[in-house]
């Protein structure tokens, strides 16, 4: 719970704090501080929406008993995964993610020069940055907690370790590879999903809305129960499950073998860019 909640709010306040920290860099560096105030603006507006966002998922997961909460559990869980693959491939993506954001800032800020309410394009680039991982952060607690439970100290700890990250990153440190870090975690991050993807369609099975096929194809809680400490650990990780049903397992590894050869794909296009 803690690894996993930690992944989350690390990988997601980075994200943000990536954005944030591109723009008030390219702000200081181009000599226009007056826009500042519109970036603490934006964070601001975009912090308080996604406390909202949390607010309003958490009224509409607690009205829901019986089949129609596992039906609503079970798929938020594969829109996690779905949110979590494409956010793994997105930053995998984002070679020139630096450069893409000052061009974003730079158009925003000539057309602020010639009219003031054009401004607010640089509000809405940080209030959608921060908004968008504020939402998705809300979508995968909420899913974890379905499956395996959060942990406070771990989000915390992830949300401290992302701004350090990113205050040393830019201030020019050497010391932070963020290529490694992105590395690293988007591999665990897609054992989370595959997780996720496993805990969905067993809550759909509960719901009677998808088949079981065989319902337990092995039994390991006598060995590691998937409730102690250890099994818990892995449940939160890997989606470990003491006993899986068939389709729960085909599901897992249906997802790892497809996630696995899109990510090579990327990776080896990647390196062809790069030695052109």
């Amino acid at each position: 719970m803690v690894l996993s909640s930690f992944l989350i709010t690390s990988r997601e306040t980075l994200e943000a704090a990536l954005v944030v920290g591109v723009v008030l860099a390219y702000l200081t560096k181009t000599d226009n501080h007056q826009y500042k105030k519109t970036v603490y603006y934006g964070i601001f507006w975009g912090i308080l929406l996604s406390i909202l966002s949390a607010i309003v998922f958490t009224s509409l997961a607690g009205g829901f008993e019986g089949m129609a909460e596992e039906i609503f559990e079970g798929f938020t869980m594969l829109f996690a995964a779905v949110l979590l693959t494409t956010m793994i491939l997105w930053m995998m993506k984002q070679r020139n993610i630096t450069k893409n954001i000052q061009d974003k800032v730079a158009l925003h800020i000539n057309k602020a020069d010639y009219n003031k309410t054009y401004a607010y394009g640089l509000f809405a680039l940080i209030v959608i940055a921060v908004l968008r991982e504020g939402v998705e952060t809300v979508i995968f607690f909420g899913a974890l907690n379905y499956s395996s439970g959060i942990s406070f100290i771990g989000a915390t700890l992830g949300i401290l370790a992302a701004i350090i990250i990113g205050y040393l990153f830019f201030i020019g440190s050497g010391k932070i590879n963020l290529k490694k870090f992105f590395t690293i975690s988007s591999i665990l991050l897609i054992l989370i999903s595959a997780g996720l993807v496993a805990h969905g369609i067993h809550e759909l099975q509960e719901a009677a809305l998808v088949p079981v096929l065989i319902e337990n194809i092995w039994d390991t809680n006598n060995i590691l129960d998937e409730n102690g400490i250890l099994g818990s650990f892995l449940k939160g990780l890997f989606g470990y499950n003491g006993n899986p049903s068939l389709l729960e397992v085909l599901s897992y590894a249906a997802y790892l073998i497809g996630i696995s050869y899109i990510y090579h794909r990327i990776g080896r296009s990647q390196e062809k860019a790069v030695s052109k």
